[in-house]
């Protein structure tokens, strides 16, 4: 199967502002169908939910038409899928609540190739407990962070590792099926930084080997939500704070307040349309869809960013940063003699968006030599053509030395 671009950018309005769009690590552009979605939901009768009258009807189907429509796209349970309002939201809940079970002694695993949402709030639920942290270190000379990297930091009192499936900053895929077998091995839980990865490739919750899981349907083509992924028998486990009449049921124990279901509507409308991506697929199951879709995206975003490899490689004077062997079509790189904010202003004046930063990856940037300051990145989106990667390396070769 192959992507029909042409057709994908035309139900994306924002396309029609005219800039080349290489800014989709940070948030993608919004097809009209998930627009079309939230709009409707809003025009509809909503209430708290229920089963009484039409508006808490519609709200309780829209908020289990996400959960499944989130389950196809992570391969997971919907009764173990908790909503809320960011990967980061859920992170710190979620380490919160683990750490009611930590103490002096205990141990908790992060890296230095991570967002800092998946570092952060790890490292406060420790010091808060008492426990300790142990840092894996990725190698700076070729962006991989290896299983023996994690291995190095396990003890006989690791509780828990945070990794990222694919570091927003670089790409770098790391081999998360083996490092969940060593982390289980040593007896600790897994928890997997999908929101880069989910954008690019098929999430399968068991096949990872995660223990929890999140994701931001914001990073793929939908509205700003954060999404938590987990076993339900193991989140029947957790005790989360929460208010003493709220639900005490799997997953809704974990949801804070009142959902927004017009945003849910829209993570609905964004996984159909990612499951359409590659037409044609003659199959009525959604998670079939799914993955025939995303094989099409990786083969589609692996040959133009292998052009723009290229080109970078030709123009002379350009450090390309993202260099792992398995990686997302996510490329950071510094020119010399220019600041990346510079190199990103410029791009920006021949109409192409590709900003500079360490982009919350301080450690991984600080890694790389590249300071606070980072670099300037280009990402890839289902949306991305030939002709935008005509313009960035255009736009690049006219770079001022």
């Amino acid at each position: 199967m192959t992507l029909d671009v042409a057709a994908i950018r035309a139900r994306i309005p924002a396309l029609k502002s005219g800039s080349a769009r290489f800014d989709g690590p940070g948030g993608t552009q919004t097809p009209q169908p998930v627009i079309d979605a939230i709009a409707e939901a809003l025009s509809r009768p909503l209430a708290n939910r229920g089963r009484t009258t039409e508006g808490e009807r519609n709200a309780d189907a829209l908020v289990a038409e996400a959960r499944g429509a989130l389950a196809d796209l992570l391969a997971a349970d919907p009764r173990g899928v908790v909503l809320g309002r960011s990967a980061t939201q859920l992170a710190y809940d979620l380490s919160r609540t683990l750490a009611k079970g930590w103490g002096p002694g205990d141990e908790v695993v992060v890296t230095r190739l991570d967002h800092d949402s998946n570092v952060r709030p790890w490292i406060q639920a420790a010091e808060a407990a008492g426990a300790t942290v142990r840092r894996a270190d990725f190698d700076p000379a070729t962006g991989e962070l290896l299983p023996e990297h994690i291995e190095a930091a396990l003890s006989d009192r690791t509780r828990l590792v945070a990794v990222t499936a694919a570091s927003n900053l670089i790409g770098t895929r790391p081999d998360i099926p083996a490092i969940a077998a060593a982390t289980h091995r040593a007896g600790a839980l897994l928890h997997v930084d999908a929101v880069h990865y989910a954008s690019h490739a098929a999430v399968d919750l068991t096949a990872l080997g995660a223990d929890t899981l999140v994701c931001s349907p914001y990073k793929f083509l939908g509205p700003h939500l954060g999404v938590l992924a987990a076993d339900p028998d193991f989140l029947e486990t957790l005790h989360p704070d929460k208010l003493l009449p709220s639900s005490d049921a799997v997953p809704e124990r974990f949801e804070l307040g009142t959902l927004p279901y017009e945003l849910l509507a829209g993570t609905r409308a964004a996984v159909d349309f990612l499951a359409d991506l590659a037409p044609g697929t003659p199959c009525h199951d959604r998670r079939a869809r799914l993955t025939a879709s995303f094989a099409a995206l990786e083969h589609h975003e692996d040959a133009l960013r292998t052009r723009i490899e290229e080109g970078l490689a030709a123009l002379g004077g350009v450090t390309l940063h993202s260099r792992a062997a398995h990686r997302t079509p996510t490329l950071l790189f510094t020119v010399e003699g220019l600041r990346p904010a510079e190199v990103s202003q410029h791009l920006a004046r021949h109409a192409v968006d590709a900003p500079s930063g360490s982009f919350y990856a301080l450690e991984t940037s600080r890694d790389l030599g590249l300071g606070d300051e980072g670099g300037t990145r280009v990402g890839l989106a289902p949306y991305t053509d030939g002709e935008d990667v005509d313009r960035l390396l255009t736009a690049l070769a006219s770079l001022p030395r």
